[in-house]
């Protein structure tokens, strides 16, 4: 439980150090977590989630702002399902909606520009190559694979399909009609494994117990603003307006369990410990490059003070060049993993990846 407390308010405490860059996320921030559990039957891609499976399984919490708790809770409720089986990923979304409405008709435009709902999905957690999905009311969508993430250079992949996606938006009232009242709109996503295996670098259909990287934002503008201000509220908040930030995300983590035959807990992993040590060094080391015009293989020049760490040793491996970083945390050699001790890094582009 000590690792838990510690993981769950890191990123906070990181960011509050030192002058705030407009990279780095901002407050105490948790991830959240969701266990997805297989389907008990068949599901049937109406976007009414009136299967039994789907009214078995537990909501994820409702959205709140994209910046978390500086800003105050969302106007609309929006909550989340997941399910999966052999074939599909399944997400499911409800989104209280007064007035609901869609322009956009033509497949892959720039779905947020209308009032969306957007799926993200990092199977591995690295920050690298990741999927993106928009839909509107209209049942329009949006499909597109980042390379990486903008902040690093991209590139977003738009010409990308997801092949076999199935979709469907059922809507609570009468769609483009405001002069009347509507109680809102729901939908039901069904990604295939087939696609979401081809860059996830990890079993897909997942195994039992493993955790993949999601998140969910609604964006919520007013009719006919065409891009303009608008709300953007989210599943597990990212500290700052940006949804690609793979490393706020929330944890999904695989049952094989089937929904309504018993609860299986959540269980942060241990590497956890060294990605967050490490994705403060990447914040850090972007605010002292920017400063100085390059990186330093010193923790102190940085700022960076020793956390209390139980499973990993300090302090990082840190090696530059002129134009590069990397960064390391080594396992302690008293931590029993089955005889492994793991080394995680991160690099210049914020790419972990273990050895």
């Amino acid at each position: 439980m000590r690792f838990l407390r510690w993981a769950g308010v890191l990123i906070g405490i990181f960011v509050s150090v030192g002058v705030a860059r407009e990279w780095e996320p901002k407050g105490e921030i948790e991830p959240e977590r969701y266990v997805c559990y297989r389907t008990a039957g068949a599901l049937v891609m109406d976007g009414k989630l009136d299967e039994g499976s789907w009214k078995r399984v537990a909501w994820t919490g409702f959205f709140v702002d994209i910046e978390g708790g500086l800003k105050s809770r969302p106007r609309f409720k929006t909550r989340a399902k997941m399910l999966w089986d052999e074939e599909h990923f399944y997400v499911a979304a409800e989104m209280e909606e007064p007035d609901v409405w869609a322009a956009l008709t033509q497949r892959d435009t720039v779905i947020f520009y209308d009032n969306d709902f957007e799926v993200f999905i990092d199977p591995d957690g690295d920050t690298h190559e990741f999927y993106e999905f928009e839909i509107n009311a209209f049942n329009t969508g949006w499909d597109l694979f980042l390379v990486k993430a903008y902040r690093d250079g991209g590139p977003a992949v738009t010409a990308w399909d997801i092949a076999g996606l199935e979709t469907a938006v059922h809507v609570d009232g009468t769609l483009n009609q405001p002069e009347d009242g509507d109680r809102g709109w729901s939908v039901e996503l069904a990604f295939p494994w087939e696609i979401l295996r081809q860059c996830a670098h990890k079993p897909a259909p997942p195994e039992q117990g493993d955790q993949w990287r999601v998140n969910f934002s609604r964006v919520e503008r007013l009719r006919g603003s065409d891009g303009g201000d608008c709300d953007n509220w989210v599943w597990s908040p990212q500290g700052l307006i940006n949804m690609h930030y793979p490393e706020m995300w929330g944890y999904v983590q695989f049952s094989t369990k089937r929904v309504g035959e018993g609860e299986e807990g959540f269980v942060m992993r241990p590497e956890e410990e060294a990605k967050q040590v490490l994705r403060r060094i990447y914040y850090k080391q972007r605010a002292y490059h920017k400063e100085h015009g390059r990186y330093t293989d010193d923790i102190k020049a940085l700022g960076i003070e020793k956390p209390e760490l139980i499973h990993y040793r300090w302090p990082p491996r840190m090696q530059i060049t002129e134009s590069l970083f990397e960064a390391s945390m080594e396992e302690k050699s008293d931590v029993d993993h089955d005889g492994r001790f793991n080394r995680w890094h991160i690099r210049q582009d914020s790419k972990t990846w273990k050895d």
